[in-house]
């Protein structure tokens, strides 16, 4: 073992033990003791987007303290398993590491993948044996898609899922013509119930989710730089407006568009002064 395996063992036993003190019965801290399975799993869901807003920002010591706060929901998980007897960390180690020996027969056995897309194949072909030999429920392609994942990247899986056994658009413009029959009808449900309308909605998303797959453009991604772009221009034109002595909640929609427009052309130049 080299150096850098025994300081990783190290720190990991530390934290493992510091997790064990943690939920000691006694001696613990009361908040981490109170915990469960189904507490914990929003702050796990949480970590893993600050992980992902760290990694966007390109900061590496952010990136480094968000990786531990998402190894310590790990820990934490496994602490639970180990108290019910269900599995610790060393299992949980071990089924991933099992799993990934499994699914790289290239790497870890003599079978040969000459390139990223053929290892792919093979990823799902395998994913898709794992599904078929599962007898808590009906095989299906769609089996082990999580419920948690976001919506918009939820609906994009599913339609790739369904798409592999050949039930999809046969093209990009295929996806947008639909796009534009969902959007027809929310217009025709405009004036109906909540219910229905939001059923009209929910499908005229999920058909932009599969219209960006199609697209080979991550829905989840491209919404979450559109958030980032509006907060930004919205911020600018916060200070715009500041700058001119103007009053948000005083301002028409004729001021608004004036204040949008400055920023975007703003951005466009490089000008940061913009009055």
């Amino acid at each position: 073992m080299n150096d850098a395996q025994t300081k990783a063992q190290r720190a990991l036993t530390r934290l493992l033990e510091i997790m064990r003190r943690l939920r000691d019965p006694q001696t613990g801290c009361p908040w981490d003791r109170e915990q469960d399975f189904a507490s914990i799993a929003p702050y796990t869901i949480e970590e893993a987007y600050e992980v992902a807003d760290a990694v966007a920002r390109g900061e590496p010591r952010a990136l480094e303290a968000e990786l531990g706060d998402l190894l310590f929901q790990v820990v934490f998980h496994a602490q639970l398993g180990a108290e019910r007897a269900w599995f610790d960390f060393a299992s949980v180690a071990d089924s991933i590491s099992n799993k990934l020996t499994e699914r790289h027969p290239h790497v870890f056995a003599d079978v040969q993948i000459a390139s990223s897309a053929e290892q792919n194949r093979a990823w799902e072909e395998h994913k898709a044996r794992e599904r078929a030999t599962r007898a808590d429920e009906a095989p299906s392609e769609l089996a082990d898609v999580p419920l948690a994942l976001p919506a918009l990247a939820r609906a994009a899986k599913l339609g790739k899922r369904a798409g592999r056994v050949g039930f999809d658009w046969p093209d990009a413009q295929g996806v947008r013509a639909k796009i534009a029959e969902e959007l027809q009808e929310a217009d025709e449900v405009a004036a109906d119930v909540p219910a229905r309308r939001s059923e009209e909605l929910g499908d005229l998303l999920f058909a932009t989710a599969n219209w960006a797959r199609h697209l080979d453009i991550n829905p989840e991604e491209a919404l979450r730089r559109a958030n980032e772009k509006f907060e930004r221009r919205f911020r600018a034109m916060e200070g715009l407006a500041a700058a001119r002595g103007l009053v948000l909640k005083t301002l028409d929609a004729a001021a608004w568009d004036s204040l949008w427009n400055a920023v975007k052309s703003a951005e466009k130049t490089g000008d940061s002064d913009v009055q």
